[in-house]
């Protein structure tokens, strides 16, 4: 279990910063928090202990623990250090080296690293000497989350926000959920369906929602690599601390696979691909009739045809989706697309397939076949990264 210590200060989001404590429980973090005396005055310390399993700790010369000097012990078990919300205060203090109470003498003390999400009025914000301490922070390693722009507590539109909860768990996440195996690394997905335009009002797309491949860039990125996603149509939340470029036809797709590739390492590709596109788009709305219609139809440029042939020594593994023969199937789309290793799954399959959460998936080699059972995408795409690390 990894320990992080939350520090919360005397910000009006301090409210949100029991969302934080508890998220980070739920997913099996040990979590301490900390609390300036200011900060006692909007949220209670008992809200955190009934939220974290743990004492808050407010004074530092708490004569209710009877053991090791508090602010060295949390900072020495501490695996990662999270002040949210961090007035101008705290910030300024860490800044120059100033530790009179709990909270700023354990982060001086801790050797992990310290993640900053600032929440105040928009021109203390902005007030040049906190911009300062904010990047002479910046330069001893800590890490700031930015503030997110809108209605302030005071009335003020502008910068100065804590952003959402889960968005703040996110940089937890990213620093202790995995070993960083892909570090220095470059991984490009692809994910969702394209749409391929009949007119201004009808297009011809398929179901995919883009969740496998949104999964598997989410895992990249916390085992260390630096993702880029070209992604068409999705219906899934887009993975934090990657880079999304957004896209609708199969051409536009295949054109930023390209520019993406040169620079690459590894590519996976989830994305539900349109084999065919109107041979041409109208103009206007197509009207209905008595008769019947029909479409001519071309095949799109073939993606992973391309980047089989042009891979040299990157890795690529491509998505198999079939309703028949899928072994077979799939291992002749291996060797014709020049695939280091294709993901094969049955529509037909009770829990595979597209929107689902789930997936039945069989990761097929040169060297062999792994049949895996029903699990989660996300556990999918953990499997799917561990056997591209072999590779």
């Amino acid at each position: 279990m990894k320990n992080v210590i939350l520090g919360v200060t005397g910000s009006i989001a301090a409210y949100k910063a029991a969302i934080v404590a508890h998220t980070l429980y739920k997913n099996y973090y040990n979590v301490n928090v900390i609390m300036t005396k200011n900060a006692c005055e909007l949220i209670t310390p008992l809200t955190f202990e009934r939220l974290t399993n743990n004492k808050c700790i407010v004074e530092t010369f708490d004569k209710g623990i009877q053991y090791d000097v508090k602010h060295i012990s949390l900072a020495k078990q501490a695996d990662a250090v999270l002040i949210a919300p961090a007035t101008a205060n705290i910030i300024g203090k860490l800044a120059n080296g100033i530790a009179d109470d709990m909270l700023s003498t354990t982060v001086m003390a801790c050797k992990c690293k310290v993640f900053i999400a600032p929440a105040m009025n928009t021109a203390m914000y902005e007030n040049p000497i906190v911009q300062a301490n904010i990047e002479k922070l910046k330069s001893f390693g800590c890490v700031f989350i930015e503030p997110d722009t809108g209605l302030l507590a005071c009335g003020d539109v502008g910068k100065g926000k804590l952003p959402d909860p889960e968005y703040i768990c996110e940089y937890i996440y990213r620093e202790l959920e995995r070993e960083k195996t892909l570090s220095g690394k470059k991984v490009l997905v692809t994910a969702g369906a394209t749409c391929e335009a009949i007119d201004p009002v009808r297009y011809i797309t398929n179901y995919s929602s883009g969740k496998m491949g949104f999964a598997v860039a989410y895992e990249a990125m916390l085992r260390g690599a630096k993702v880029t996603v070209v992604a068409g149509h999705t219906e899934a939340k887009e993975p934090p601390f990657c880079n999304v470029i957004k896209v609708k036809s199969a051409k536009e797709m295949f054109n930023a696979v390209k520019s993406e590739f040169e620079s690459c390492d590894i590519v996976v590709k989830a994305a539900a691909v349109a084999d065919y596109t109107p041979v041409s788009t109208a103009d206007n709305k197509l009207k209905k009739s008595d008769d019947d219609m029909s479409i001519p139809l071309k095949r799109t440029d073939d993606i992973l045809g391309w980047l089989g042939k042009n891979k040299k020594d990157k890795i690529l593994c491509g998505f198999s989706m079939e309703t028949e023969n899928m072994l077979e199937n799939s291992q002749k789309k291996l060797e014709k697309k020049n695939l280091d290793m294709i993901c094969a799954n049955n529509l037909k399959v009770s829990g595979a397939g597209f929107k689902s959460d789930t997936n039945v998936i069989t990761l097929i080699t040169k060297s062999g076949v792994t049949e895996l059972p029903i699990m989660s995408k996300s556990d999918c795409a953990k499997a799917i990264l561990d056997k591209l690390s072999e590779l």
